[in-house]
């Protein structure tokens, strides 16, 4: 990974982006594809578009990251000085207590979320709170305090810096899925290296972890695009705790992931293989037999349906704030984008024969 994508994958993980509130790190995500795109937009909600102009006889291939990620949100200020939370997305309640938080109000206050020492309680009574009967202290000693720093409707998110493992491999809290928004400015920036025919546009979608909802704006936005590419994390299942009924091929440092079932379209299923074997790409392949769970849901059944494709990360500790990814793979991955655009015009059009 060269210095400058480093630094930027760097400063999409520092920038909190809850959904809702991703605007902080779709700037920096702008910023950086600035630098090569022929053009940058954003619409009202702040899905933000970078194009490639190509051929005008060429196809329009989308590639799509959604930059929010979970976390939490003020819903009470207690008289005691303690906030009560709710969810963002799929935040996780087996995980949240003891840990350090910051409250993005206009001035970011720390807290973090209260967990009575063992000490103190029946461990045969352990039970996991859900989200709602979980607390952040801040340190104020009452609610006038409290919400001289705060208010109702603040997100909230982990604290946890991104910190360097043996290897190529990272930890951090929201790589679900700035990894999947650094890969598709990356591969815009590869594809535009190599002048390919096609039109590219880079897209970061909004509030995917609370209902696809920006890739439904962005699905009907972009109505001349021929094909979505949806780029996210995967679950990598080869830690030991994963029960064998649970397990299936996708090994951290494996290389892409390609989706294959439901809304993988099987012409770009077939492209995204050549691409990979005419760069000698290793990939995995992964069934999705009802649902993909990503963005590329939204994309398929927009506009009377759109060639998509979901092409994922491999990613051990998915929702909690130490999510683990390989950074050959996100290599690997924005090297498989820009091939697979390259490649499109050879591949279109991208339907099925009946």
């Amino acid at each position: 990974m060269h210095e400058r994508g480093r630094t930027f994958l760097d400063d999409l993980l520092a920038t909190a982006s809850p959904s809702g509130f991703e605007a902080p790190g779709q700037r920096v995500w702008a910023d950086y594809v600035r630098g090569f795109a022929d053009d940058v937009s954003a619409d009202a909600y702040g899905n933000v578009v970078a194009v490639h102009e190509g051929a005008p006889d060429a196809p329009t291939i989308a590639l799509a990251g959604h930059a929010d990620e979970i976390g939490f949100i003020v819903r009470d200020v207690l008289d005691d000085g303690f906030l009560r939370i709710a969810q963002i997305g799929g935040s996780d309640r087996t995980v949240s207590k003891g840990q350090h938080v910051t409250i993005h109000a206009d001035e970011p206050v720390q807290g973090v979320i209260g967990q009575t020492a063992i000490h103190l309680r029946d461990p045969e009574e352990d039970v996991y709170d859900e989200i709602t009967g979980q607390f952040v202290d801040i340190g104020a000693a009452d609610a006038e305090e409290a919400r001289r720093h705060v208010e109702v409707g603040d997100p909230v998110t982990f604290s946890t810096d991104c910190e360097e493992l043996v290897g190529d491999r990272i930890a951090a809290r929201g790589v679900d899925n700035r990894t999947g928004t650094w890969a598709v400015a990356e591969g815009l920036r590869r594809a535009t290296e190599h002048d390919v025919d096609a039109t590219v546009y880079a897209v970061s979608t909004v509030q995917e972890e609370v209902g696809l909802r920006g890739a439904q704006m962005v699905g009907v936005d972009l109505d001349d695009v021929d094909a979505f590419v949806a780029v996210d994390v995967t679950h990598a299942t080869d830690n030991p705790d994963v029960e064998t009924e649970r397990r299936g091929p996708v090994e951290l440092g494996g290389g892409p992931v390609i989706g294959r079932g439901s809304a993988n379209h099987p012409v770009l299923v077939a492209l995204a293989r050549d691409a990979a074997a005419t760069a000698d790409i290793d990939v995995q392949l992964q069934a999705a037999g009802t649902r993909t769970g990503t963005d590329a849901d939204a994309f398929y059944t927009a506009r009377g349906g759109v060639p998509s494709l979901t092409v994922s990360i491999p990613n051990r500790y998915m929702h909690t704030p130490v999510e683990v990814v390989d950074l050959g793979d996100l290599d690997a991955v924005a090297d498989l984008l820009a091939a697979v655009a390259g490649g499109a015009g050879e591949a279109a059009p991208f339907a099925v024969e009946v």
